[in-house]
């Protein structure tokens, strides 16, 4: 064999897939709880327990994950969070979002939070804690599906057709009793939250838990992410809520303009 043929060796390849499993599996810990084992990463990701067992172990070395002697799940490692910790320094819409949603933290006295639009989930990417002794809080970093609560619902009804279609009509996981799976009925929520411009929740994504969150757009008027207001769903009274949608919608509208949306939520909405 040739030295030019030897040259044709598929080690790019083979790199290629080592880098998409390493890839596969820090995707899988956002979506999964804190902690995985070799099993149910596995299974996850259909390969061998002898392959998930070498990628685990060479991101282990490199502080992407860590250990636990006692139980042996693996989590996220030191390396992993200052990625996460990087980009969330670098967010344009952290920088747009949190002196709005600071003072709107203030004036609601609840917990108010940022999510961004990932692929076909969202991400809580910041928050601002309630001052009150029983409050929400959320979990940062953490990959959420967009059919379940009103954080998800308003960005899911402001995507284009075709991908709020693919969403809508996969399977869609019973995240809690109060979750809307039914397609038909989830598109006619959808239509309604898109015409209104916010969403109210109560239990859909977090038992005993209530929100209201608008969308958030960018320059080119399509939808990026949303905030809202949340807290203990028995403060969520029908009075309580109809004080907090003009303050939410407002808080929203502020942020998109500094992220050069030029028209309001309404305009887009309709135009959908």
């Amino acid at each position: 064999m040739s030295p030019a043929s030897r040259s044709t060796t598929p080690t790019p390849s083979i790199g290629t897939e080592g880098a998409m499993r390493v890839a596969d599996v820090l995707l899988l810990f956002l979506r999964a709880d804190d902690s995985l084992g070799v099993s149910q990463v596995a299974r996850s990701l259909d390969l061998s327990k002898a392959v998930v067992h070498r990628v685990l172990q060479s991101m282990v070395a490199r502080d992407l994950l860590t250990q636990d002697p006692q139980s042996r799940l693996y989590r996220l490692g030191p390396a992993a969070r200052a990625i996460g910790a990087r980009a969330l320094r670098d967010s344009d819409l952290r920088s747009a979002a949190e002196p709005i949603l600071r003072e709107l933290r203030d004036a609601t006295n609840e917990t108010t939070t940022l999510s961004q639009l990932q692929g076909a989930d969202r991400v809580y990417i910041s928050q601002f804690p309630s001052p009150q002794e029983i409050k929400m809080l959320v979990e940062l970093g953490r990959l959420f599906p967009l059919h379940a609560g009103s954080s998800s619902k308003v960005i899911l009804c402001n995507l284009d057709t075709d991908r709020q279609r693919e969403i809508v009509d996969g399977v869609l996981e019973q995240v809690t009793p109060s979750t809307q799976i039914d397609p038909a009925n989830l598109r006619r929520e959808l239509e309604q939250v898109r015409k209104q411009g916010y969403s109210i929740s109560r239990g859909e994504r977090q038992p005993g838990a209530g929100a209201v969150a608008a969308p958030l757009f960018d320059f080119t008027g399509g939808v990026v992410g949303a905030i809202s207001v949340c807290g203990p769903a028995q403060r969520f009274d029908e009075g309580t809520v109809e004080r907090l949608i003009p303050q939410v919608i407002d808080a929203a509208a502020d942020i998109s303009a500094g992220l050069g949306y030029l028209g309001d939520h309404a305009t887009v909405a309709e135009a959908r």
